[in-house]
């Protein structure tokens, strides 16, 4: 019997080579919290030029919204649900916020709302 020759390594495609260098030097991605901060800050200088806001005021109006965004979202999405609707829409949106804001308030971000999608619509 003759003997087996040797079979040559397989040869490494480009890809394979830069995805085994990469593997080993990978850094974790750490994404940072998204705030509604920059917005708080550029709405309170239209109102008050001259006002600053301590970070510990600007944690709490942050979590303030954050906890008016998730009554809006489930109130909305009841709605929906409800109304045997898959798709939330501006009207359930203005419905909710009918709901959740009390009387002038809720007459001022109707209009605010109304603004902005005729705003976004039209442009």
């Amino acid at each position: 019997m003759a003997p087996k020759a040797e079979k040559a390594p397989a040869k490494k495609t480009a890809k394979k080579v830069a995805e085994k260098r990469s593997a080993g030097t990978r850094k974790k991605v750490v994404s940072k919290a998204e705030t509604y901060k920059i917005y708080i800050y550029k709405v309170l200088k239209q109102v008050h030029p001259d006002t600053g806001i301590s970070s510990k005021a600007m944690s709490i109006m942050n979590s303030f919204i954050n906890d008016i965004f998730d009554k809006m979202a489930g109130e909305t999405g009841n709605l929906a649900r409800y109304n045997k609707k898959p798709t939330v829409t501006s009207r359930e949106i203005q419905t909710a916020v009918r709901l959740i804001l009390p009387g002038e308030l809720a007459k001022h971000a109707v209009s605010e709302g109304t603004k902005a999608v005729t705003k976004f619509t039209s442009g």
